[in-house]
């Protein structure tokens, strides 16, 4: 069973000045919770921005396949740069509904990605160099892309900060301010620039008569990081508003609403229903991730969650773009006593294939 449900809320300048009451964090992130709280009254520069980087998501996903193929990065396991069917469905299908745009996307990243490198051989997908695509070609992209993430990122050591309030007043031993130090210091953090191509009419959602499961276009997973930031999606018609790249570029008239009322985010709750989940288009959410319930010991719990695209509308081509910030511990940082976050993201990602 699928219900609507609301996300915990709260603002900004509450965030900075420290006045987030313990209760509200325990109905965010504890047990009984949907793990996830959204962040209201953001800076104004966040609308435009979030419109423009989400625009140029389907700008990048409509380039020539020769284009691409130049953005793609074989060596960090399609974990930077642009990636489309290398990923596999729980039916071990090669999942083509959707393509991903990665960036390694810490400000202190380039500088230190060298010898991040030569210290961690056999952990490209966080080491590798970021793959962007030429100002010619998507002018403005990266600039765009980077102010975005970095004001995630500090909104996110923000959220951080009062859990750490909370997990320093409820955890024995806890190290002081010790998941802020992690968010604001890390430079694992990615991003993904994510774009559920449009549905083409002719293709039915359906195997032996009976609708595919409701995670088929985005599995039902955990995030392995802290805190995960999302944008609210974009919906938009690329029949009417085709998506140009070059100087023909332009942000895109975005749906008020989603035209599909089923696509969007999916969490399923701790009492086994399945929760529904918007973010308001002028607010960022935040996710639990598998680090942060080991980092508070449980206290805080990491979210199962699955997105739906856009399905077949009547003469219509529409589109989901969204983007999502993963804040995750430096490699070297520990999780708990026994594990730094490189020997515990290697049991995650070898538990999960």
């Amino acid at each position: 069973m699928v219900n609507n449900a609301a996300a915990v809320s709260v603002s900004l300048e509450d965030l900075r000045k420290d006045n987030i009451e313990f209760p509200v964090l325990e109905e965010a992130f504890g047990p009984s919770s949907l793990g996830i709280i959204v962040v209201k009254d953001l800076p104004a520069k966040f609308h435009g921005l979030r419109h423009k980087l989400l625009s140029y998501s389907s700008a990048l996903a409509s380039l020539p396949q020769e284009e691409l193929e130049k953005l793609e990065s074989p060596a960090s396991k399609w974990l930077v740069g642009w990636s489309c069917g290398k990923e596999t469905l729980k039916d071990g299908r090669y999942d083509t509904l959707k393509g991903s745009y990665y960036v390694n996307c810490a400000p202190a990243f380039e500088e230190q990605q060298t010898s991040l490198a030569k210290r961690y051989p056999s952990f490209s997908e966080y080491t590798a160099p970021n793959v962007w695509p030429s100002e010619k070609l998507l002018p403005g992209f990266e600039a765009t892309c980077r102010e975005l993430c970095t004001l995630i990122i500090d909104i996110a050591a923000l959220v951080a900060r009062a859990c750490d309030k909370y997990a320093e007043a409820n955890i024995e031993g806890y190290k002081k301010g010790y998941l802020e130090h992690v968010v604001k210091s890390s430079v694992s953090t990615k991003a993904r620039l994510l774009h559920y191509f449009p549905t083409p009419q002719s293709q039915g959602r359906a195997i032996n008569g009976a609708i595919e499961d409701e995670d088929d276009w985005c599995a039902t997973h955990l995030d392995h990081g802290c805190l995960t930031g999302l944008t609210s999606a974009m919906f938009v018609d690329e029949e009417s508003h085709p998506p140009q790249a070059g100087a023909f570029f332009a942000p895109l008239e975005e749906f008020d609403q989603s035209p599909d009322p089923k696509a969007g985010l999916y969490i399923h709750s701790r009492t086994g229903e399945v929760a529904k989940v918007g973010i308001p288009r002028d607010c960022l959410g935040f996710q639990t991730g598998e680090a942060l319930e080991v980092i508070t010991q449980g206290k805080f719990k990491a979210v199962p969650h699955f997105v739906r695209g856009a399905g077949p509308g009547a003469g219509r081509k529409v589109a989901r773009n969204t983007l999502a910030v993963f804040t995750q511990p430096n490699l070297w940082e520990m999780v708990d006593d026994q594990r730094d976050f490189a020997a515990f993201a290697k049991e995650i990602v070898e538990k999960n294939h």
